[in-house]
Formats: structure tokens, C-alpha cells, sequence
């Protein structure tokens, strides 16, 4: 019985290394899709989908309850040559929703240029831009 334990032991540290050890993000997609249903009906659904792509990024997300309510929520982003574009959004059953998005581009002239833009549940926009030296 001994040997079973310590056997099971160094298998699961064995496990715990390798999981620590990860390798690279890879391009491709994939996603979870979770149900969790319990007594009288309660319950909820959940979903998770990624998209990587070499310079880009795509995730969406969803819980939706027994009862109807729900999120969904998105977020991207892209970089490259210079400049960044990332964005997400929240939205949800009762149709609130917000979200926000941000551009930086290098002027390869020593600035930065940035453009930030939020947009609240109360459907009001506040937005800040310029441009800054490179540090």
C-alpha cells in the first residue's frame, strides 16, 4: 500500500512540473463549454472560445442562467508594424451594455501616438487621445 502512495506522489508532483514547464502559445482556437445543473432547476451554461492567430488575439466568453440572466463579453486585440489595436465589449440579457477601445501607433519619430475611448453602461463615451515622446 505504501508503494502506491509514493508511486501516486511522484507521479502527481511529475504532473505539476510539466504543467509548470508550459509550452509557447500556438496559433489556432479553442474553447470550454461548462453546464452545471443542480436541484429545482437552478443551474447555468458557460462558454469560453480563443482564437490566436501570430499578432492577434480573439476571445468571447458567455454565462447564461436557468433564471435568464446573462453576460456576454468580447475581447480582441492585434499588433504589429508599429501599433496596437485592442478592444472588448460587455453586454448583458437585459441589454446594458460597455466597452472600450484603444489604438497606439509609433510615429517612428520619436512620439506615440494613442486614442482611448470607453463607453459606460449609462451609454455615456469618454474618450482621451494625444501624443507623447518615446521614452
Amino acid at each position: 500500500m505504501r508503494k502506491t502512495s509514493i508511486l501516486a506522489a511522484g507521479l502527481s508532483t511529475l504532473t505539476v512540473l510539466a504543467a509548470m514547464i508550459a509550452a509557447p502559445a500556438q496559433a489556432g482556437q479553442h474553447g470550454r463549454f461548462v453546464s452545471v445543473q443542480g436541484a429545482r432547476g437552478h443551474g447555468y451554461v458557460h462558454s469560453r472560445d480563443v482564437s490566436r492567430q501570430p499578432g492577434a488575439i480573439a476571445v468571447s466568453r458567455g454565462t447564461q442562467t436557468n433564471s435568464g440572466r446573462g453576460v456576454a463579453s468580447n475581447r480582441s486585440a492585434s499588433w504589429g508594424e508599429g501599433a496596437y489595436q485592442g478592444g472588448a465589449t460587455r453586454t448583458f440579457n437585459n441589454g446594458a451594455s460597455a466597452s472600450r477601445s484603444t489604438h497606439v501607433v509609433d510615429n517612428h519619430d520619436g512620439t506615440v501616438s494613442y486614442d482611448h475611448s470607453r463607453t459606460g453602461y449609462d451609454g455615456a463615451t469618454r474618450s482621451v487621445s494625444g501624443t507623447v515622446n518615446r521614452p
